[in-house]
């Protein structure tokens, strides 16, 4: 393109000077290659003078890597030299005597293990076959005073006196209702309730657990689908047992129940003890899988410490963590490296609410609203209560029950 230019403009100049200066056809023509010769010099010489600035730049970068990888040999020289000064052999002699001695010292460490994990096994063998003989045929107790048989808890399932009441967790400082737990308790015949940790079976009775886990995912999906129809969608936080996870017959028929209304299910939140999330096999992970596939959602209770991978539980479906108010403010440090200041927010990057369970006394409440801990709950904010009876699910038939101690806040 430039030599183009060059050209056209060179049959410019003849032109100028055959009609501007009336130069006679030779003298024009002279001109212009003259002037097209002049050019192509000018254009070769700058061209000529681009190529050698080129390669002075390349030759300096070319002894700049020369000296780097002289001064590189140098170094390594030095290095290889002092190897072979050196004396390897000597060396790894005492490195072999070294794992000798280790060798031996983990040897022994592991023989006294093993003879000390024998030696408690066979203390605790004895007291485990008094366990066993103790609860084989004999109706499972939490306390003396407070026996309910596996019988006694059936005759009270089929006579429908199993009742749902609802815990209300709220934020504060407003203390409005951010969501609902559903809170399994009996009618007993004289009248009083028990709570579910003087009825629930924690061995055997696999079928009551299960029919009581069913019941009470029944329960929170009416009052669900009518809270919804009212216009207060709120998380209902429903207690699930271990042994209705391990069950698939049972998971399969909850997750029915979830996936007939997925609008419903997307506001149920499982709640698992944290220690029982950590021992779950395979099946019962799968089991937990299949109920968040539906929509429902996880909560981690009883949790002994805030040390979690928080992106891997989001991933899993968990939605909130509970934390026992007394054991957090007594050890803070016990359960987490930050702030009780920061340890909310940094929970909440992640989707999941931090709540603290067990209030008492409102000096505890005063403590975690200056550190920015908002959701609670707990006999100080309200106790467990009815459900409004339009919002209850029809089973055996109503069951008149008097509360000790109603909520004070609970919406529904």
């Amino acid at each position: 393109m430039v030599y183009t230019m060059i050209g056209l403009a060179g049959l410019g100049v003849g032109a100028a000077a055959y009609f501007g200066f009336t130069f006679s056809p030779i003298e024009s023509a002279l001109t212009a290659v003259m002037f097209v010769v002049v050019a192509m010099v000018a254009m070769e010489r700058r061209l000529r003078r681009r190529a050698e600035d080129r390669l002075e730049t390349a030759i300096e970068e070319l002894t700049r890597l020369f000296s780097t990888d002289a001064q590189a040999g140098a170094v390594l020289s030095q290095r290889i030299n002092a190897l072979v000064e050196a004396d390897p052999a000597r060396r790894l002699d005492g490195l072999e005597a070294d794992m000798s001695v280790l060798g031996t010292v983990v040897r022994q460490v592991a023989e006294a293990v093993a003879d000390l994990e024998a030696v408690q096994h066979e203390a605790a063998a004895p007291q485990a076959a008094m366990d066993d003989d103790r609860m084989e045929g004999v109706p499972f107790e939490v306390a003396p005073e407070q026996a309910i048989s596996p019988e006694a808890l059936d005759q009270a399932l089929q006579e429908g006196r199993l009742v749902l009441h609802v815990r209300p967790i709220v934020g504060l400082p407003q203390r409005r209702p951010q969501a609902f737990e559903l809170v399994p308790r009996l009618a007993m015949e004289d009248g009083s309730l028990a709570e579910a940790a003087d009825f629930m079976p924690r061995r055997g009775s696999a079928g009551l657990v299960r029919r009581i886990d069913g019941m009470t995912v029944e329960e929170a999906m009416s009052i669900g689908k009518r809270v919804r129809a009212v216009g207060q969608p709120l998380p209902i936080h429903v207690p699930i047992s271990r042994t209705t996870l391990g069950d698939a017959v049972a998971i399969g028929h909850l997750a029915a129940l979830l996936d007939a209304d997925r609008t419903v299910a997307a506001n149920l939140v499982f709640v698992i003890g944290e220690a029982v999330w950590q021992g779950l096999d395979s099946g019962e992970r799968a089991g937990v899988d299949s109920l968040l596939d539906k929509g429902a959602g996880l909560s981690l209770a009883d949790s002994t410490t805030l040390r979690f991978d928080y992106a891997g539980l989001a991933a899993r479906g968990v939605r909130s963590v509970r934390v026992d108010v007394g054991s957090f403010l007594g050890a803070t440090d016990r359960f987490t490296d930050f702030l009780s200041s920061d340890i909310a927010a940094y929970v909440k990057r992640f989707g999941i609410d931090l709540v603290f369970t067990g209030i008492s006394s409102e000096e505890q409440i005063i403590i975690l609203l200056e550190d920015g801990l908002t959701m609670v709950s707990g006999p100080h904010i309200a106790g467990p209560g009815p459900v409004r009876p339009d919002l209850l699910v029809d089973r055996a038939g109503p069951v008149a029950v008097p509360v000790a101690s109603p909520p004070r806040r609970a919406g529904l």
